[in-house]
């Protein structure tokens, strides 16, 4: 064998029973990962199943207390992420840290900026390799581009130049198309796989399955801290992956109930804004999941705000349970018996830096107060009600709500929601970011909410959820409703057309 194929044949990155814990907490037990050159390797597993514990590790962040790493067959320990960096591993976070008020260039060369024979930084040095870099990689960005103002998208490319200026061999991608646009991701994709060609190993982290199959060659998959399933993408499914990771069949993953529609809960007829969405009408009943559908900017989620009254509309209605909204008030909304929980649930959501306790309890405040002053006691046993209804994992309710993992905020936003006693609940993306055994949690806790003569109008850009948790599915396209189409007819060729302005389903509201 030639020593280059010796070379393709070695692991970029080999890491052999590698043990971590923390008190009495054991985070990774035996971790085993091998990444090979011009591969892109999957890491999949719920919250607490060990997978930050293990990029940690790589990383430099922590030492193992046991195990074996090899960075292309050298053996080495890090002590610090410096020692990762100076050893060819590089960590894409989903949400990059830089420096918002310098250069795309003064970034990428942070601390180690190449200077002139008097010790001045060569900016034009600078510029040119940074030049060269972003060419590279297919992206029409300047050196001399401030950060601040960038979309995430174009931040993370910037974090992968700065990682090929190092030298970087392996590539760990945490969650990094959470917050990104589809062309977005595909332009990741486009970079991801360049890299892969160059020889580069890139460790994959997704809670997306649909991403797993587009892009990467080999899936490792975590449970409670150890690895339980290692094989090539080609040999695995989506039943598999899920199996795996949570321990059910995917025949359970959506737990759709079985509820025969009882009255209009919810009643949009006409609504419109100009040049954002026109004539949007539907009707969605108790005990009824109805689906918004549709590609990123048809209107879905620009037709929820305005249903709440976060946004104002132009012409149209919305009445809930018969009664008449008024439009841009949210807490007219409220009182009439809706609920709304946002697409994304940091900024929009939650105060991360209050309590669960407080957060849990923010909508309905003004019954847990005696003589202007909160009852604390009253708003810890509404947090803990809720909290067992939705099966929070949270070991202190007075911890600040950013502690929390994504599934879990997502049941506090769902919980405070619910505390207000809705007869409508409109959720935005309920699933966004968070990992497969939080999915199915969320899933349940709609099926009991449409059990209990609730009605749900979901927006997903999912289609798998769409399709599994949807009664009705309403399609929009360029700010219209192109299409509805019953449970038993939708498919996603019927719903992918709908979107893409091609279908032809007839209208109507389910009267």
């Amino acid at each position: 064998m030639s020593v280059e194929n010796e070379a393709s044949c070695m692991p970029r990155l080999a890491l052999r029973d590698a043990s971590k814990s923390f008190g009495q907490v054991r985070a990774l037990i035996e971790g085993n990962l091998v990444l090979m050159p011009g591969e892109v390797h999957a890491l999949l597993g719920e919250n607490g199943a060990g997978k930050s514990t293990l990029v940690k590790i790589l990383a430099g962040v922590h030492m193992p207390d046991s195990g074996e790493l090899q960075v292309d067959g050298i053996a080495r320990r890090f002590s610090s992420p410096a020692d990762a960096r100076d050893a060819g591993i590089a960590v894409i976070y989903q949400e990059p840290t830089l420096f918002f008020d310098l250069s795309i260039a003064e970034n990428i060369f942070m601390a180690r900026q190449p200077v002139d024979r008097i010790g001045r930084i060569d900016y034009d040095a600078m510029h040119r390799e940074v030049a060269s870099l972003l060419a590279s990689l297919g992206v029409d960005l300047k050196p001399d581009q401030l950060v601040r103002g960038l979309s995430i998208a174009d931040q993370q490319v910037i974090e992968i130049a700065k990682a090929l200026s190092l030298n970087a061999n392996v590539l760990i991608m945490d969650e990094p198309t959470a917050a990104l646009s589809l062309p977005e991701v595909e332009r990741l994709f486009a970079i991801v796989r360049a890299l892969r060609e160059r020889g580069a190993a890139i460790l994959f982290i997704t809670h997306r399955l649909e991403e797993v199959f587009a892009l990467t060659q080999h899936v490792t998959i975590m449970r409670d801290g150890a690895k339980v399933w290692d094989a090539p993408t080609a040999a695995m499914t989506t039943a598999d992956i899920v199996a795996k990771m949570v321990g059910r069949d995917l025949e359970t993953f959506y737990p759709k109930a079985d509820v025969a529609p009882g009255e209009v809960k919810l009643s949009v007829r006409g609504l419109t804004r100009t040049g954002v969405f026109k004539d949007v009408s539907f009707d969605v009943r108790a005990g009824e999941i109805v689906a918004l559908a549709g590609l990123v900017g048809a209107g879905r989620s620009e037709v929820a705000r305005a249903i709440f009254g976060i946004d104002r509309f132009d012409a149209g209605e919305v009445r809930v349970a018969g009664r008449l909204l008024t439009p841009g008030r949210p807490a007219c909304a409220v009182k009439a018996g809706l609920a709304m929980v946002p697409e994304d649930r940091r900024q929009q959501g939650l105060a991360l830096e209050l309590s669960i306790a407080r957060n849990a309890s923010m909508t309905v405040l003004g019954r847990l107060t005696r003589f202007g002053l909160i009852s604390s006691g009253r708003e810890m046993s509404l947090a803990q009600d809720w909290g067992r209804r939705l099966r929070l994992k949270a070991s202190d309710l007075d911890a600040p709500a950013g502690t929390l993992s994504g599934g879990n905020q997502q049941k506090i936003v769902l919980g405070k929601w619910l505390a207000t006693g809705p007869q409508v609940l409109i959720i935005d993306e309920p699933t966004r970011g968070i990992d497969v055994g939080a999915k199915a949690e969320v899933y349940a806790a709609l099926s009991d909410l449409v059990r209990s003569g609730m009605a749900v109008l979901m927006i997903s850009s999912e289609l798998p959820e769409v399709l599994g948790m949807a009664d009705r599915v309403l399609v929009m396209h360029e700010g219209r409703i192109s299409a509805q189409i019953d449970r038993a007819q939708a498919n996603e060729e019927r719903i992918m057309s709908a979107a893409l302005g091609q279908a032809d389903v007839q209208l109507g509201y389910a009267a």
